[in-house]
């Protein structure tokens, strides 16, 4: 894809996740909405993928949502690139809907290939992924995405210890680094510290991007990620996001970590971004 035509993935993806989480007042639109550039860059232009999906996922890159709670800037990215059908949308979170609010396998919905609802877990699974390329001598890479408020999970940090100890060299684990979090800023709740110092003291070649809002660099990134990989390292990326990226009343806060809008809230966002020739569900 162009990056004029990621750009407009970008913005439709905003309108998807809001009306999803509004139409069933429920959901979670800050954290979608700040990775949304970081969605339509790795499945429009980074990861090399099959759309006829399968859970073996031989020879194509893997991606885990661990924060799943971010379902749906997820959902969005999977039927806008051709997973399931655009109109499935509009079952999000309903009643024997596929599109559970966090993402679960037994729905049998492509492109989810752990369910993850509860955080801390999707580093593990992902290095299994990983290691298991390397039995079957796949070269593709197993990508991952966190918050940085899941960090404050011990498996998480078990897992780190792992990748490094084991060199799973062919994973790259992306932190979306909004220093925000249900309860409040993570600054507050439980600060991460030096996070940068501490994965390269685990063994992790650690990757810093401060504007995980703007494309271009957010590709770049993960561009120069891949080319750390296969050196005997885990890579990781810190991308710094801004929560409810692309609705002014939502930045600048955790309060619209888990908070649908109002009507009159939505039609605000909406205007804020304008439908696409990609069109609304």
């Amino acid at each position: 894809m162009t990056l004029q035509e990621l750009q407009t993935q970008v913005q439709q993806t905003r309108r998807d996740i809001l009306r999803m989480v509004h139409a069933v007042n429920s959901g979670h639109p800050g954290g979608s909405l700040g990775c949304a550039e970081f969605f339509a860059a790795l499945y429009g232009k980074v990861m090399t993928y099959s759309k006829d999906f399968s859970m073996d996922g031989k020879g194509e890159d893997l991606f885990f949502l661990s924060n799943g709670h971010i379902s749906p800037v997820f959902y969005s990215t999977l039927a806008r690139s051709g997973f399931f059908p655009v109109s499935e949308l509009a079952t999000f979170r309903k009643l024997d809907s596929r599109l559970q609010g966090h993402p679960t396998t037994h729905e049998g919905l492509p492109g989810i290939r752990i369910a993850s609802g509860s955080l801390g877990q999707g580093l593990s699974v992902a290095l299994g992924a990983a290691q298991a390329k390397k039995l079957n001598n796949d070269d593709k890479l197993v990508y991952t995405l966190h918050g940085d408020g899941e960090l404050q999970e011990g498996q998480v940090w078990e897992a780190f210890m792992y990748a490094a100890g084991k060199k799973v060299d062919n994973v790259i684990a992306t932190i979306d680094y909004n220093g925000r979090q249900i309860d409040g800023d993570t600054d507050v709740v439980m600060p991460l510290g030096d996070l940068k110092a501490k994965l390269e003291a685990f063994g992790w070649i650690v990757l810093e991007e401060e504007n995980g809002n703007d494309l271009e660099k957010v590709i770049a990134v993960l561009e120069q990620a891949k080319t750390l990989t296969g050196n005997g390292k885990p890579v990781s990326i810190l991308l710094h996001t801004e929560m409810g990226n692309g609705v002014d009343f939502m930045m600048g806060s955790h309060s619209w970590h888990g908070k649908a809008p109002n009507d009159e809230q939505l039609t605000s966002a909406l205007e804020q971004n304008p439908e696409t020739e990609l069109t609304d569900y």
